[in-house]
């Protein structure tokens, strides 16, 4: 079996393929539209992604890691649970359809896997990562490895609780972090002022008071999260990725101020906050490696 792997990151708008070499060198990428909606038409997306790819490394004889939403089963061998999107997506053996060894895993993890083997997290241990976009994903590294947990539902820590008072969110949990501070509820929490997180920091840097206000109580509830986290995992490095951290200095100004408020700090140890260096190939990447990690066993 080559070195050199096939990762793939199912995508709703796009799919994108990379082939990687042994040190995470990126040998190839091809992009193509998902067509969701139709489950034909994004199964093909998928195959025709894989066989463009394919012809670039000129291998036939190599592994594919899929990075898509939803829960992985026991095996990795297919998605188990991915309701609402991507229609025919659960259970479908993904070995037996391309005709190649194929290893599924949830998208934040594959990010995750990637910042852990070549970018933000090389060579560190135990790493959380928060992913603040529309909605707020997350992944778990412990021991250098991907923590999936029962049912590989571990990461999913937008949905840590807040207040316990709150509306529910999509899984039904009440105030979650997902709703504190992703795209999703920024109409809501302004009460219909803005339309985006990006409209909000925008007033925020232009001194308006209300938008600062918004913006500083979601923060704080996302240092709460963190702090947290490390009373439980206690990490190395908290990685934050997303489009919300294109804000970076908005974001972590105010967060390292929270974080010094609430994060036991014994021995004056604290987890390294730090930025996701992958962009919107993490997944591939990441996928690319868990399948050739895996399959090495």
């Amino acid at each position: 079996m080559s070195d050199n792997v096939i990762g793939i990151d199912l995508g709703g708008t796009r799919i994108k393929a990379v082939a990687i070499d042994g040190p995470g060198n990126i040998l190839h990428q091809h992009y193509q539209p998902t067509n969701d909606g139709d489950d034909k038409a994004w199964m093909n997306s998928v195959s025709t992604a894989f066989e463009e790819i394919r012809s670039l490394v000129q291998i036939k004889d190599t592994l594919i890691g899929i990075s898509a939403p939803g829960l992985p089963n026991e095996s990795n061998s297919a998605i188990a649970y991915m309701p609402g999107r991507l229609h025919g997506l659960e259970n479908l053996d993904w070995t037996d359809f391309l005709k190649t060894r194929t290893f599924m895993l949830n998208d934040a993890v594959s990010a995750l896997m990637a910042e852990a083997r070549f970018g933000a997290a090389k060579n560190k241990k135990n790493v959380v990562m928060v992913t603040l976009g529309t909605g707020v994903g997350g992944a778990i590294l412990i021991d250098g490895k991907p923590y999936q947990g029962a049912f590989g539902k571990a990461g999913h820590i937008g949905h840590m609780v807040i207040d316990s008072t709150d509306e529910t969110d999509i899984t039904g949990m009440p105030g979650s972090l997902e709703d504190a501070i992703g795209n999703c509820s920024i109409e809501k929490r302004t009460s219909g002022k803005y339309s985006s997180t990006q409209r909000l920091l925008e007033a925020f840097r232009s001194g308006d008071s209300f938008a600062g206000e918004v913006w500083h109580t979601s923060v704080n509830k996302l240092a709460i999260v963190l702090a947290s986290l490390t009373n439980i995992l206690s990490p190395e490095m908290i990685i934050l990725g997303g489009g919300i951290t294109e804000s970076w200095e908005e974001l972590t100004g105010p967060l390292e101020e929270y974080m010094t408020k609430y994060e036991w700090r014994t021995g004056g140890n604290k987890a390294e906050i730090t930025r996701a260096q992958y962009g919107d190939l993490a997944g591939a990447v990441g996928a690319g490696c868990f399948a050739r990690e895996t399959y090495q066993g």
